[in-house]
């Protein structure tokens, strides 16, 4: 059995639709959608609205963490377009979310990012593509656990929820083979960022429950250049999958 598992898509629906060549499934750990590009300022929702130099501005004051002059700059922005901002936001995430689930291979798991908006998927799935959140589903035999979101942060992403919310889906996954996340274990060499220098949110009932359940493997994505992609809790491998925007490869579990 080969499955491809890719996370930290936002916005490659080129490689995408290639993602899943020789694979028996594919599994998806979310963040689709591209709203602002670190590396390249002129890509994502921000920079199609409001250009390159502004979304390059907005990137450096959120990268030295001056959160409120960003917001402030933001509303500035928005401010100069016509009509609700929440509507120019959902056009363009809903061109974005059409072309990518059009590329995406079947059969496919999905489960969400930080930056996906999950009232929206219902409109673009496909035939074959099963969306899981909380829940378990056997693959080849396994069973693999989903649990999508990220959890509350000063950046102020779509998808960010409670620690407590994000505990009660883990615990409805309970012992599994592979548990499936968007976000990382708390260990703190798979949270740390190496470009963006500072450590992402990772989850403390995730860790909890590697420690207690032991689960084959841990997946997940999220943190797009980690000090360490793998470690090793008991006899769980936890493996950052791989910024999929930037690397456009899968990564390949195989059993």
């Amino acid at each position: 059995m080969r499955v491809h598992v890719v996370s930290d898509v936002h916005g490659r629906a080129d490689a995408l639709a290639t993602a899943g060549d020789g694979a028996d499934a594919l599994i998806c750990l979310g963040d689709l959608i591209l709203f602002v590009d670190y590396d390249d300022h002129a890509q994502g929702i921000f920079a199609d609205l409001f250009g390159e130099d502004n979304a390059r501005e907005f990137i450096a004051l959120r990268t030295v963490k001056r959160f409120d002059e960003a917001r402030a700059m933001s509303a500035r922005l928005w401010a100069t377009l016509e009509g609700d901002p929440r509507e120019h936001i959902e056009r363009n995430v809903r061109a974005q979310y059409a072309s990518l689930f059009a590329a995406m291979p079947a059969p496919a798991y999905l489960t969400y990012g930080n930056v996906d908006i999950p009232r929206l998927w219902a409109d673009y799935l496909g035939p074959g593509h099963r969306v899981l959140d909380g829940e378990v589903a056997e693959i080849g035999g396994l069973r693999f656990g989903f649990v999508g979101g990220g959890l509350k942060t000063p950046y102020r992403t779509p998808h960010e929820i409670t620690d407590e919310e994000y505990a009660t889906k883990v615990e409805a996954v309970g012992a599994v083979d592979v548990l499936c996340c968007h976000i990382p274990p708390a260990l703190p060499e798979l949270l740390y960022d190496v470009v963006a220098r500072r450590f992402e949110r990772g989850s403390e009932a995730t860790l909890e429950a590697i420690r207690r359940t032991q689960p084959r493997y841990a997946l997940f994505g999220h943190v797009h250049n980690p000090l360490h992609a793998r470690a090793r809790v008991g006899r769980t491998e936890c493996v950052n999958v791989g910024h999929f925007r930037g690397k456009g490869v899968p990564y390949v579990l195989e059993w």
